[in-house]
């Protein structure tokens, strides 16, 4: 199932609701209809995206009945009626890892008048702000003022389902809840300048999410995945996240290496080449360019850069 966190035209002043995306192309609001069911029936059942992950997959399957009830029509949403949120409101720093790709690494190496050939030994941690994340639809921030070379970077990012420490690659992939959508947009010359990436990765509106969090039961492999990113319907990015140096199963147990996970933490496993800072001439983010990050089986996310 494809779970997102929306707001629905037609519930004024009910705040955001957890919704399902079906094959129709409508969404199932969820938090609508449990709340509509009869005394008793509604026990166990999120109405919320941090409920529905801290349950730890128990509902999944009454949640996937409930879309097939009789006279279910009243809770389904078109995509006109829907503003998208961020389909997890992080509760902390989104962890996210730095060169994992070997041909983005090339390309920044050749960028940065370094050999080519200089690649990592271990995996290279920082964190986004929770201020950074906004959801499919919302503007990104161009921060003319800041920065002179906003980038964009698309992402395949996992959800944490369950708390968990010092995890082995052999369990990593029970500790996910499921998968998403990140495009890390970073300010090149603070990053450079400041020398480690917290600032220039941590401005505001720089960290879109989404659109949907697919469950890991309706993802498959992880580590075989398309992911690619347009700007202005040009494409920028492709490439496959079996080329990444460390895959997802590393990437958690690198991580959880004496430190606790948490059930909707947020890792997101790098980028691949392509990225604006490193072409000839490189070519950064104005106001008015639209970005498109999609990965297979999750969706396009799609964000504009305002002034």
């Amino acid at each position: 199932m494809k779970f997102l966190s929306f707001l629905d035209a037609r519930q004024q002043g009910q705040g955001p609701q957890l919704g399902i995306a079906l094959d129709n192309g409508k969404i199932f609001n969820v938090t609508a209809a449990v709340r509509a069911l009869p005394a008793g029936e509604a026990d166990g059942l999120p109405q919320s995206m941090d409920a529905l992950i801290d349950a730890d997959d128990t509902p999944l399957a009454a949640l996937a009945q409930l879309t097939q009830r009789p006279g279910n029509e009243a809770w389904m949403v078109g995509q006109e009626q829907v503003r998208h949120l961020p389909p997890l409101q992080p509760r902390r720093n989104v962890f996210c890892v730095g060169r994992n790709y070997r041909e983005h690494i090339i390309e920044g190496n050749i960028a940065k008048g370094i050999p080519p050939n200089t690649f990592p030994e271990a995996i290279e941690f920082f964190t986004k702000p929770s201020t950074t994340v906004v959801g499919h639809g919302w503007d990104v921030n161009r921060h003319a003022a800041l920065t002179n070379s906003l980038d964009y970077e698309v992402e395949l990012a996992i959800v944490i389902g369950k708390r968990g420490v010092n995890i082995s690659e052999a369990d990593a992939l029970d500790y996910i809840f499921g998968y998403t959508v990140v495009n890390d947009v970073t300010a090149r010359d603070l990053q450079r300048r400041h020398g480690q990436w917290f600032k220039g990765k941590g401005l505001d509106t720089t960290c879109p999410v989404g659109p949907v969090i697919v469950h890991k039961s309706a993802f498959g492999d992880p580590n075989s995945k398309r992911l690619e990113l347009e700007v202005n319907g040009e494409i920028r990015q492709s490439a496959n996240t079996d080329e990444m140096i460390f895959n997802v199963q590393a990437v958690i147990a690198q991580l959880s290496a004496g430190l606790t996970l948490l059930p909707g933490d947020i890792i997101s496993t790098g980028t691949p080449k392509g990225v604006g800072y490193a072409a000839i001439p490189p070519r950064c983010l104005n106001v008015g360019d639209v970005m498109t990050a999609r990965v297979e089986g999750i969706g396009d996310l799609t964000n504009q850069v305002v002034a």
